[in-house]
């Protein structure tokens, strides 16, 4: 049985200023989208260029935060944030949420295409090589943090992994199951799968190496771009079924979770385009 290492989720402390993990983790993710593109543009890969790839970075980041938090209030808590709007500035309390983050970095990337008077598509398979890695730094930074666990699973199963973060919602899971109960006073606490790092390996890492391989060669425009719908929305689903729903939300219709239901989209939506954008001619 696997316990969580309970990492000091700040990394420097320099008297009143302290730099935690996951603010290190969302920096990774910029340097590398930084290097990634630049290999691209030395590579003749796009007609981008340095000071392209810093504004996409620019609008990037905005993207990310505006629309992750947005997101993360329209999708999983519109109730409570409409009763006490000023709580959605609260961004420092937490509640961000990838869905959302990715339809604002789409909303941004929109921006750049007009400005430098190229296609949405051009934009987009341009960066989605180059976003993986970020999505992996940032579910590293969940581990460090021991948020967003996975669901209970037996003891003996591989990576099984006890959370001390999670002990409030192990006692409420084992509430009434003998079975459960045994298993917290054995290991103080559930077994559960560490699903931040199925994320890490499936929507970040894998998901890059098919996209920087796939897009290494010339595509018809959109083809990229169809391929990262595909591949997160369906690497999301699979990963979902390993991780922790919600618990103010819990399991949705057909017992899918929130994840599930706004991948689904993703999924169909970069079909659509694979299958209209591969009729192209090849750039």
């Amino acid at each position: 049985m696997l316990i969580h290492p309970q990492f000091d989720p700040i990394a420097v402390s320099l008297g009143p200023l302290a730099i935690r993990w996951y603010g290190l983790m969302y920096l990774i993710g910029f340097v590398l989208f930084i290097v990634l593109g630049s290999v691209r543009i030395k590579r003749g890969y796009s007609v981008f260029t340095r000071p392209m790839l810093d504004d996409l970075l620019f609008y990037g980041i905005l993207g990310v935060i505006l629309g992750g938090r947005l997101g993360y209030v329209l999708f999983y808590k519109p109730a409570e944030y409409l009763a006490n709007p000023l709580s959605i500035l609260k961004v420092w309390e937490g509640g961000m949420a990838f869905h959302g983050g990715f339809l604002g970095v789409l909303v941004a990337m929109a921006l750049c295409a007009r400005k430098y008077r190229l296609s949405f598509l051009q934009v987009t398979d341009f960066i989605a090589p180059l976003v993986p890695l970020g999505l992996a730094t940032g579910r590293i930074g969940n581990f460090i943090n021991g948020e967003l666990w996975g669901r209970v699973t037996a003891p003996d199963s591989a990576w099984a992994m006890v959370f001390p973060q999670a002990y409030h919602e192990d006692l409420r899971t084992a509430m009434h199951n003998p079975t459960l109960i045994e298993w917290m006073s054995q290991y103080g606490g559930l077994p559960r799968h560490p699903s931040q790092l199925y994320q890490f390996a499936l929507e970040g890492v894998l998901l890059f190496l098919i996209l920087w391989g796939y897009s290494n060669r010339p595509k018809p425009i959109g083809c990229v771009s169809a391929l990262f719908l595909i591949g997160y929305g369906s690497f999301r689903f699979i990963a979902e079924f390993a991780r922790e729903p919600d618990d103010f939300l819990g399991l949705l219709a057909m017992n899918l979770s929130m994840g599930q239901w706004l991948s689904l989209p993703m999924i169909i939506i970069g079909a659509v385009l694979w299958l209209v954008s591969s009729k192209r001619p090849r750039y």
